[in-house]
């Protein structure tokens, strides 16, 4: 038995998650990267208050991530962008998981952007 060999279209969509996922990565690592450098990672209070932004009035990541099962969760990178959560997936998603995590975002008041490359969801700090 031979094993079918993917077209160059497939291996370029796969090329294009491994980028999205590799991007991802580079961009924790700076952000940790950041942390460790910053003179507050050694005091334990910063470390306490991160959660604050729900107390200001709005929802943080920690509470946009509770609406997503576990599974959807691990596919997905939520950045913190003032007014918003924005959420990218860190793999392809496939329509099924898609559809799952676009009813979910609506039901937090999110929308879908799409722009390419650069698609992703958004959620709004403040809940409606």
């Amino acid at each position: 038995m031979s094993e079918r060999k993917p077209s160059h279209e497939e291996l370029a969509q796969r090329i294009d998650q491994l980028l999205i996922v590799l991007k991802e990565i580079s961009e924790d690592l700076t952000e940790i990267s950041k942390q460790l450098k910053s003179p507050s990672v050694a005091a334990p209070a910063p470390m306490a208050a991160a959660p604050t932004p729900a107390a200001v009035g709005g929802r943080s990541i920690i509470d946009i991530k509770a609406a997503f099962p576990k599974e959807l969760e691990g596919m997905l990178f939520f950045e913190d962008k003032g007014e918003y959560i924005v959420i990218k997936p860190r793999q392809y998603l496939g329509s099924e998981n898609f559809a799952k995590i676009a009813s979910i975002v609506r039901s937090e008041g999110g929308e879908y952007i799409s722009a390419g490359k650069e698609s992703h969801f958004k959620v709004p700090k403040e809940s409606r």
